[in-house]
């Protein structure tokens, strides 16, 4: 590198030592600091930005955590010669951003892109020019619905078939198109759990449907509340997470599911399971083993590997497979031909399950910084999903705490997100696992979260 390296910290503002960290990250990145060379001393680099040694120091300790420096005892400092593969060099550029979301996951870069970057060439090498000439199809899928069949092995689906397959654009387009599918009537109306994605609600709102509320314990849904107000509303559908719930992370127990599913077939009631967020095995039956005749199966890759491909897909009962598809078909035909294409490929390359490895155990990582950090407050989470549910303690409302935590720099959501409209919220916040920033740069901002639980606002202003 030589000695002759020079810094530009004049918009540094208040964060000096994250301004020289960036700055290191920028020379890394653009090959200025070449791979193991060496850094100016601390007091000689301190001296030419005008900033003090400490300040150089943390820069220094910040990025060899990340892997992008060494320190040699008696040495002095390198850029390492291979750079820590938790995020790309080249994105670590903006891992200190002024503000940090951590309101929506964000998986970390472990592989997931070099797949779909291979296969896009892969694709584009071929001699196959059929997919760019074509309509979608049930026809042109039929490939990646096998391969989908193969990918769920261990989901506890019950018996598929690949014509039991709908692909979707996402998750949240295949419970859109399942609603479609089955409500009828002039108000239909469609159960869900008293904490639930937000986007059964908005699927519900789109389709004209009312939504209703169902409370829960430790083990899930209210079995009794559940039946009551499917008979009290004549509901067709329950929208529901049963692996892991979006907010709470709370699995619904076998018991639990078997008396749900007792409740369903009772009252005819659809059972919709999304279960998006599950890397590990399946605790138990899915709702669609359950009930073959009534249940639901909804996913994507989103999730687990990579939002920027589109992919999801619906499992009905058998016998429901041709209404749904016809379904996706009058609204948007279904996927293209060069998505189905570069789908099969990722979905079929033997390094994924390696990638997806590697996924889960840096998800984990973030989630325990977190939980170090975080621990002791009332905190639910699992190291193998990306986001955790903190109940506020006495002072902090859910609302008023979003905002503070983003006055401090750091977006979160608040349990209103995860309500319906006319339901009281209950003090508590969700933070998801932001993978696009350095584990420093996330475990600062979790760090301001936690100065916010011990401070509750009558003690803190902000």
């Amino acid at each position: 590198m030589g000695t002759m390296w020079q810094p530009d910290l004049s918009n540094a503002g208040k964060s000096k030592y994250q301004a020289l960290a960036n700055a290191l990250r920028k020379g890394i990145a653009g090959g200025v600091l070449k791979k193991g060379s060496k850094l100016p001393p601390v007091r000689e680099l301190a001296y030419r930005a005008s900033v003090t040694p400490g300040t150089v120091a943390r820069a220094y300790s910040l990025l060899i955590d990340e892997g992008l420096l060494e320190a040699g005892v008696g040495r002095g400092t390198f850029v390492a010669e291979t750079p820590s593969t938790v995020q790309p060099v080249a994105e670590l550029a903006s891992a200190w951003p002024e503000t940090v979301s951590l309101r929506s996951p964000l998986l970390p870069e472990m592989g997931q892109t070099k797949l779909i970057r291979d296969a896009m060439r892969d694709l584009a090498g071929s001699e196959d020019t059929i997919c760019f000439n074509r309509y979608p199809g049930r026809d042109n899928d039929v490939a990646l619905r096998d391969t989908i069949v193969r990918y769920l092995a261990d989901k506890s689906v019950g018996r598929i078939a690949a014509d039991e397959i709908v692909l979707t654009h996402g998750a949240q387009n295949a419970v859109l198109s399942v609603l479609q599918t089955l409500l009828t009537g002039p108000e239909p109306v469609v159960l869900m759990e008293q904490h639930a994605y937000p986007g059964f609600r908005r699927a519900t709102e789109l389709c004209r449907a009312r939504a209703v509320a169902i409370e829960c314990d430790e083990e899930g849904p209210l079995p009794d509340m559940l039946d009551d107000a499917a008979r009290r509303h004549r509901a067709q559908v329950f929208l529901t997470s049963a692996e892991v719930n979006n907010p709470t992370l709370r699995c619904t127990s076998p018991r639990r599911r078997r008396e749900i599913a007792e409740v369903a077939r009772r009252n005819g009631l659809h059972v919709v399971d999304d279960d998006c967020y599950s890397h590990r095995e399946a605790v138990a039956e899915s709702y669609r083993a359950l009930l073959p005749e009534l249940g639901w199966y909804v996913s994507s890759i989103s999730k687990t590997l990579s939002p920027a491909l589109r992919i999801g897909w619906a499992i009905g009962p058998r016998g429901r497979g041709s209404s749904l598809a016809r379904t996706v078909a009058y609204g948007c035909y279904g996927l293209a031909g060069p998505l189905i294409e570069m789908g099969n490929r990722v979905l079929s390359d033997p390094r994924l399950p390696d990638v997806q490895t590697a996924l889960q155990d840096q998800i984990g990582k973030y989630v325990r910084m977190a939980v170090n950090h975080l621990g002791g407050h009332d905190v639910s989470w699992h190291e193998e999903v990306p986001f955790l549910w903190i109940s506020l303690p006495g002072g902090w409302r859910a609302s008023r705490f979003a905002r503070a935590a983003q006055d401090n720099g750091v977006r979160i959501k608040s349990s209103e997100d995860f309500v319906l409209r006319d339901k009281r919220a209950p003090h508590s916040v969700r933070i998801a696992i932001n993978g696009h920033v350095a584990p420093a740069c996330f475990e600062a901002a979790v760090d301001k979260i936690r100065v916010l639980l011990d401070n509750p606002q009558d003690e803190i202003t902000v």
